[in-house]
């Protein structure tokens, strides 16, 4: 009868005795192996399971008081953690794929106060200088000197509200063309 009231303890305390080998043992050995191989699979495998049994930790610390009323729970993560262990199965990618991933990676967000932000035309002032030396080289000093003179009395009156862009349209428009003119965003106000 001493064998019988062995088997009887373990059958009854299978998951004290198999949860810590499942979840702790066997991953711990098929990570340090996976460090070990050229493969990334298996890398994303192991660091999956490992993110995952953190959210199971984590839930069980939180939720501790609760979970002692469940008397299925430590069963239920038992085969839980078998699923996500198991490389059959492959649960632990499932998982990420579908639950854990979506709220962690794509976490997406109605921001009322989000401005978009204006790119820069120019990211340098060498950038400035180049197409300010373009645009005399293609229309002439003269052309240039007119621009500036009228976007200075444009901005020294505010009823008459012009940007450049609309200066140098209206120049374009006063003067033949011949269509090569450096590209400014009509958004933006100089």
């Amino acid at each position: 009868m001493g064998s019988g009231a062995f088997l009887k303890v373990v059958a009854q305390n299978f998951d004290v005795l198999a949860g810590p080998v499942v979840t702790l043992v066997y991953p711990l050995y098929a990570s340090v192996k996976a460090i070990e191989t050229k493969s990334p699979a298996d890398d994303q495998q192991w660091l999956t399971y490992w993110v995952l049994y953190s959210f199971i930790t984590l839930f069980e610390l939180t939720f501790a008081k609760v979970l002692e009323w469940i008397p299925f729970w430590s069963y239920a993560k038992l085969f839980f953690s078998c699923w996500l262990v198991l490389p059959y199965f492959n649960g632990a990618a499932y998982v990420y794929e579908h639950f854990a991933r979506p709220v962690l990676v794509n976490h997406q967000t109605a921001n009322i106060w989000h401005m978009p932000r204006k790119k820069e035309i120019f990211s340098k002032s060498d950038d400035i200088l180049s197409a300010a030396e373009r645009y005399m080289e293609e229309n002439g000093t003269e052309a240039f000197e007119r621009l500036i003179s009228k976007s200075e009395r444009s901005s020294k009156s505010r009823s008459n509200h012009r940007t450049i862009l609309e200066e140098v349209q209206a120049e374009r428009e006063s003067k033949s063309w011949n269509g090569d003119f450096p590209v400014f965003d009509e958004d933006y106000r100089y």
